[in-house]
């Protein structure tokens, strides 16, 4: 990958869309994972104003922490950045005691709920600050497997790295000097009690579901192994379940002479 092109051509495209938009910039979630830590760095190279958030929810310390070591890096970079931490624990529980109980004990749907309540507060911000909400999604996540959350961290404006492979963001963020901290730490969610990995929740690494995606898209017929075939298995279920995510929202449409 030439990977200076690429930070050039997206932060391009990033400036281009907001000029197009008459907007003043981004907003960003800032979860102290590898995606946002790179798509925060690419939103504030355009020299646009950027506000990088962090939303904590239960969140474990190790993540809220680098969250803000984040944070503190991009504004030592970037006079264009500024960042506010919104605590949004209260806000989720009172949501959570409201749900009934087969509703708020799913394990699940408050994950999601966790998800969207986040994507509530970026617009908030987006809104009175003339702002686009810039979306951390990379391409296996976006277009692969569809691990992301429907109107949560799905619900944004614009995909800066949705075409990249979660590999390819790792490369970004080496040559962007993103924290190691970051770099190194196992990708996450964030949005269960329990501290799991997105590999505990999928079953599988990124780089294997990077293979699994150019496996099909190269239209490869080499015979699988006993973990590949596993790996081919557990994408293409993913893949299947999640499409309503995936695809665009689905149109009703009516016959002209109905009309």
């Amino acid at each position: 990958m030439q990977t200076q092109k690429v930070v050039q051509h997206i932060v391009d495209w990033l400036l281009d869309y907001s000029n197009t938009s008459k907007t003043d910039g981004f907003v960003i979630g800032i979860s102290g994972g590898i995606d946002s830590a790179v798509t925060s760095t690419l939103c504030a190279l355009t020299g646009k104003k950027v506000i990088a958030l962090n939303m904590p929810i239960k969140q474990f310390k190790n993540e809220f922490d680098r969250s803000n070591e984040h944070s503190v890096w991009l504004k030592s970079q970037f006079k264009n950045v500024e960042s506010s931490t919104v605590e949004l624990t209260s806000a989720f529980e009172a949501i959570e005691k409201s749900f009934p109980v087969n509703v708020s004990s799913d394990f699940l749907s408050m994950a999601n709920t966790r998800s969207r309540l986040r994507m509530i507060t970026l617009y908030a911000f987006a809104t009175t600050n003339k702002l686009l909400v810039a979306g951390t999604g990379n391409k296996v996540e976006d277009f692969g497997v569809g691990f992301f959350t429907k109107y949560g961290d799905g619900g944004v404006d614009l995909s800066p790295i949705a075409d990249l492979y979660k590999s390819q963001v790792y490369e970004l963020a080496k040559h962007l000097g993103v924290p190691s901290s970051i770099q190194e730490a196992k990708p996450t969610d964030g949005l269960f009690a329990d501290g799991r990995s997105d590999e505990d929740q999928i079953g599988a690494t990124y780089p294997e579901l990077e293979w699994a995606m150019e496996y099909i898209a190269n239209n490869e017929t080499y015979q699988l192994n006993e973990r590949q075939t596993e790996v081919m298995k557990i994408y293409l279920q993913r893949h299947k379940a999640n499409l309503h995510k995936i695809n665009p929202i689905p149109v009703c449409m009516l016959p002209k002479d109905y009309l």
